[in-house]
């Protein structure tokens, strides 16, 4: 018995220790902060972004869907136990979204922040599953900003007791269809590519920085100034369409050079995205201009493409365009965000291929971006490539909202998959064909 004794005590001390491992491996609890909390209120202020200066919801016609494009601050409460993550390797966790983590729009997961962020980074790319509704590959950032407009992420912002999943000017649960009565479901998050995304947050924290002189612009033509200039991808005819920063907007130093453009291309029909009617008068000077003795539709649409808001402006502005001859042209503010997504709805219609598109799209980001110490400082191969990357994500994933697939191999069938879309959203064949034949 003696002899044995040494054995009979391994053998309990090894079966009381994987007992252990075996607990701590099936289960993760996150260890509490001591850090003070940040409220779901915070956390809403720190995501939401304002939208473009000057804009405005069309009073006629869209006003029926004016409040999906509301911003408020949600009073989701916060008084909720904090759920067990299942640790299934040392880069993927699985949450259960609970009933009272779908509002406003949002997906608030009940984990606290500073815990995941001992496994995932700000700057990582990760891949999140929704159970029964998506996959999708985000950054993890700390606010709506350090993503593109249209753009998804992961929100750990240090000190909350939650972390978002959530859209630049969209709601993600309203994208997914999700609602609080599909509650619980799955949701696990899992590593794509380390720091993949640390690029992006240097571009979106530091490169946009714009000026309103000339001067501060010396390698650029007063097209490029002005960012003005005719479309020019496959499919589309001459002087047919243009895009620009607003003709109207004093403060922009830009507006006088757009209108004097706009007269000597000889376009007749603009398209507002930025503003309403009254808006657009309440512009200094706006009676002088040529713009003002034009067809004009205001469409004053937030920047924000998921939206019904937007999509509804989107085929009212088209259907304009049926209505009344060109050469057309297309602003909203800078002519960058939405001017930027309508201009590459277009041009996909009309047969561009990929990189035309992206081409067009990344002009507008040289035309502005970067003024340092009052001169700009052209962006490097690496930031263009970030914006061309941005309009062919945006492009994908609101066709993707509407049930449409966009593959990822070249050729792409743009025109195919834009009539599909525009079908999505109420044009008949008729009216598409008719769009193609102004543009031709």
């Amino acid at each position: 018995m003696r002899k044995n004794w040494p054995i009979l005590v391994g053998l309990l001390v090894c079966t009381q220790a994987f007992l252990a491992c075996s607990n701590s491996v099936s289960t993760f609890v996150a260890n509490e902060t001591e850090k003070p909390q940040t409220t779901t209120e915070e956390i809403a202020t720190v995501l939401e972004e304002p939208t473009e200066p000057g804009t405005s919801v069309q009073e006629i016609a869209i006003s029926d869907t004016a409040s999906d494009t509301t911003v408020t601050v949600d009073t989701v409460n916060t008084d909720t136990t904090t759920h067990d993550a299942a640790l299934e390797d040392s880069n993927e966790l699985h949450f259960i979204l609970e009933e009272d983590g779908i509002t406003s729009g949002k997906i608030y997961l009940n984990y606290p922040a500073d815990s995941f962020l001992t496994r995932f980074e700000i700057g990582d790319i990760v891949t999140v599953a929704i159970n029964g509704y998506d996959t999708l590959e985000m950054p993890v950032a700390e606010s709506s900003s350090d993503v593109p407009i249209a753009g998804f992420l992961v929100a750990a912002i240090k000190g909350s007791d939650q972390l978002v999943l959530t859209a630049h000017n969209a709601k993600l649960a309203s994208v997914l269809g999700i609602t609080a009565e599909n509650a619980p479901i799955e949701v696990s998050v899992s590593m794509k590519e380390k720091g993949g995304y640390l690029l992006g947050l240097d571009i979106m924290r530091n490169t946009q920085y714009m000026d309103t002189y000339t001067e501060s612009y010396p390698d650029l033509s007063v097209e490029e100034f002005a960012n003005f200039r005719e479309v020019h991808t496959t499919g589309m005819g001459e002087h047919k369409l243009y895009r620009s920063s607003s003709p109207i907007y004093l403060y922009l130093g830009r507006n006088y050079y757009v209108d004097s453009l706009a007269q000597a291309a000889g376009v007749t029909t603009f398209i507002n995205l930025a503003d309403s009617e009254s808006s657009a008068y309440s512009n200094k000077g706006y009676e002088t201009t040529y713009y003002s003795t034009q067809n004009i539709i205001f469409l004053g649409v937030p920047p924000e493409f998921f939206s019904e808001i937007f999509k509804v402006g989107l085929v009212i502005g088209f259907r304009y365009m049926i209505e009344h001859e060109g050469p057309y042209l297309v602003h909203c503010t800078y002519g960058m965000d939405r001017t930027g997504f309508m201009i590459a709805v277009l041009e996909a219609l009309m047969g561009a291929t990929t990189e035309e598109i992206q081409d067009d799209y990344a002009k507008t980001f040289s035309n502005y971006f970067t003024v340092v110490n009052g001169k700009q400082v052209a962006l490097n191969e690496q930031q263009i490539d970030f914006f061309k990357a941005v309009v062919l994500r945006n492009l994908k994933a609101v066709y993707h909202a509407e049930g449409i697939d966009v593959p990822d191999t070249e050729p792409i069938d743009w025109a195919s998959a834009t009539e599909r879309y525009l079908g999505k959203l109420g044009m008949t064949p008729e009216e598409i064909s008719d769009l193609k034949d102004r543009l031709k």
